[in-house]
């Protein structure tokens, strides 16, 4: 099966603006921008027929083709990465069987996250669209619970039901007083049908998608069925660079994640 991998990415983001650009310290020196990490990891999935970056800023588009990235140019009018999925769908001559979206604010996405994911999809033959979960340790609820308190909009939770769709997705931490291993942790990380992108951009923005602002969710608002795939992080942190505050939080997973390989080899 065809499958496009695309990252889409913005430059004017409200909460974090030039946010794709952004440095990152590397384990063993220098810097990486946020969206070359991001690349990155896309290419170092298996299975993956096309990886892109779809951006509608030349800033990210020529710092992509800079590091060697294929570059789909899409719409600035695309209000989230999974409507500017669909736009590069549109201008693009690839007819794959499943587009997975890797967002570009998720460079410590283990490469299993994306093979799971798209497993998850062709799994379900009924779901339009598949995301991973992950099971929560301590430390990571307790950033979680740090943010949601100091008023920043950080990471998002995943409610799921039975057969392992979707109920619902928030910015608060769901359910409420969960336990270590009771709340899931959605990764920024779509896989698509591509059926189940025009049946998403026929439909209007949602009420629960404004307020969330979760794109995922006109897609349950929709009737359109999302399938998790609960991934295992194996040792590594995983965290999405969605504000300032987290540029060293993700330096220092970039570290533990390193060492981490080391003793693997």
């Amino acid at each position: 099966m065809e499958t496009l991998c695309l990252i889409p990415a913005r430059y004017a983001s409200s909460r974090y603006p030039g946010k794709p650009l952004v440095p990152l310290e590397q384990p063993g020196g220098g810097t990486k921008s946020l969206i070359e990490m991001t690349w990155e990891t896309a290419m170092a999935v298996p299975g993956l027929t096309r990886v892109m970056v779809a951006t509608d800023d030349d800033r990210i588009a020529g710092a992509a083709r800079g590091f060697g990235a294929e570059v789909v140019m899409t719409p600035a009018a695309c209000r989230n990465g999974t409507e500017r999925c669909a736009a590069a769908l549109e201008v693009l001559d690839a007819r794959p069987d499943i587009v997975v979206n890797l967002q570009g604010d998720a460079p410590l996405t283990p490469p299993w996250f994306v093979t799971d994911t798209v497993a998850a999809l062709r799994a379900d033959p009924g779901a339009a669209m598949a995301t991973p979960v992950l099971a929560m340790e301590e430390a990571t609820l307790a950033a979680f619970r740090a943010d949601r308190a100091a008023g920043r909009v950080g990471g998002t939770t995943a409610v799921i039901g039975r057969g392992g769709r979707a109920l619902y997705f928030s910015k608060e931490v769901l359910p409420y007083g969960a336990a270590p291993g009771a709340a899931f942790h959605h990764v920024g990380l779509y896989a698509y049908r591509p059926h189940g992108l025009a049946a998403y951009m026929a439909a209007p923005p949602c009420d629960i998608e404004d307020r969330e602002g979760l794109e995922q969710l006109r897609f349950l608002h929709e009737g359109l069925g999302v399938a998790c795939a609960t991934v295992e992080a194996r040792g590594r942190t995983f965290w999405e660079l969605n504000n300032p505050e987290d540029v060293p939080r993700i330096e220092d997973a970039l570290r533990r994640n390193a060492m981490i390989k080391e003793k693997d080899v």
